[in-house]
């Protein structure tokens, strides 16, 4: 009887891991055994609009954030038409897109994509505590998802590995066009 139930117990996990995936993180750096990393459902984002507003500076960094995001969202059945992608000068500028974009009331989520690179002033704080902010206050401002994709790094390598340039680390642009798929269907499955 044991064994016959642990064989049902291992089917049903075997079954409930096949309708996710993993989405895998960056290897730890230090080689230590991770836990970081998103467990997925199948997202059907199908009808969903969604903008990016995204930095041109450091845009090779954000240019594949950018790509990784769209792939995503494709991946969740949001069709490219359904997707609009705005630039913007820099990250400081970000919030101020998104909003205009939010006022239109013609997405149902906007990804904000940006990378500060610290340097040697106090410049990287500010724009990064005010990007910050301003993010926080538009998603409980508009109550629509407006997901956080500034990468905050110390240099270009890390700024690099976070995006996949290069085959270096991992595109988190991938995490954020799954995290927007999902957080709009929150919303359209208790706020109609």
């Amino acid at each position: 009887v044991e064994a016959r139930r642990a064989r049902v117990v291992e089917a049903m996990a075997a079954a409930d891991e096949g309708k996710k995936r993993k989405l895998e993180n960056a290897p730890n750096p230090d080689s230590a055994k991770t836990i970081r990393g998103l467990d997925l459902p199948t997202f059907d984002g199908k009808g969903l609009k969604i903008a990016i507003v995204s930095a041109r500076w450091n845009s090779i960094v954000c240019g594949s954030l950018t790509q990784g995001c769209v792939d995503a969202m494709k991946a969740c059945g949001v069709d490219a038409a359904d997707i609009v992608v705005e630039h913007v000068a820099g990250s400081y500028e970000i919030p101020f897109a998104a909003q205009v974009l939010l006022e239109t009331k013609r997405f149902d989520g906007v990804v904000c994509i940006g990378c500060l690179i610290k340097g040697e002033t106090m410049h990287f704080e500010y724009i990064s505590e005010a990007v910050t902010q301003g993010i926080m206050n538009l998603n409980l401002k508009y109550n629509t998802p407006v997901i956080y994709g500034i990468l905050g790094c110390l240099n270009e390598e890390q700024a690099k590995a976070r995006a996949g340039v290069e085959g270096a680390g991992h595109n988190s642009g991938i995490d954020w066009g799954y995290t927007v798929v999902e957080s709009c269907l929150l919303k359209k499955k208790y706020l109609r």
